[in-house]
């Protein structure tokens, strides 16, 4: 198979596995929320919530996550001097911490799957940026393939990530008020 073809699918494969990491955390605010409700609602929510995350981690997430790892050493293959790079050793860095993101996204998921929570809906939002933050520090790192301008990227990161918590603090406040 020609390297463009590896390439694209570690593309479509790095998507697919951040589409399921923005949703399945989205799915943990709801059963979160569904387990405050009266039982009545809880008792109609929480299994199609669990059915849906279930099947979110385990057909689309994960093997989207194995997939990139996978496609993407072997993009790597044909590039091994990209490994001596400073860019890349950072863009592998930050992609380490998304495999420990995703771990911790794993056992969010075990728990909330037997009814236990133990982060607030308000937590898991701010949780759920932390996704975001590395996807721009990976897409800005492989594109620009440019660690000098990281201490620019690094404080973009940082102007995004407060302005994310101001945005959930924000949005905190108006659903309680509506």
């Amino acid at each position: 198979m020609g390297f463009e073809y590896i390439k694209a699918l570690h593309i479509i494969f790095v998507v697919t596995w951040f589409a399921g990491l923005f949703y399945i955390v989205r799915l943990f605010i709801y059963q979160t929320e569904a387990m405050e409700r009266p039982l009545t609602e809880r008792n109609i929510l929480k299994p199609q919530l669990d059915l849906m995350a279930s099947r979110l981690w385990y057909i689309i997430t994960w093997p989207s996550a194995i997939l990139t790892l996978i496609f993407g050493a072997w993009v790597l293959s044909y590039r091994w001097g990209y490994l001596e790079q400073e860019f890349m050793q950072a863009k592998l860095g930050f992609v380490a911490l998304l495999y420990l993101y995703h771990l911790g996204c794993h056992k969010l998921f075990k728990e909330l799957q037997v009814g236990r929570t133990r982060w607030t809906s308000t937590q898991l939002r701010l949780w759920n940026e932390a996704s975001t933050l590395l996807l721009f520090a990976i897409v800005f790192l492989i594109v620009l393939k440019n660690t000098l301008q990281m201490v620019w990227g690094i404080a973009g990161l940082i102007g995004l990530g407060i302005s994310l918590m101001i945005a959930i603090r924000l949005y905190k406040k108006y659903r309680k008020n509506t």
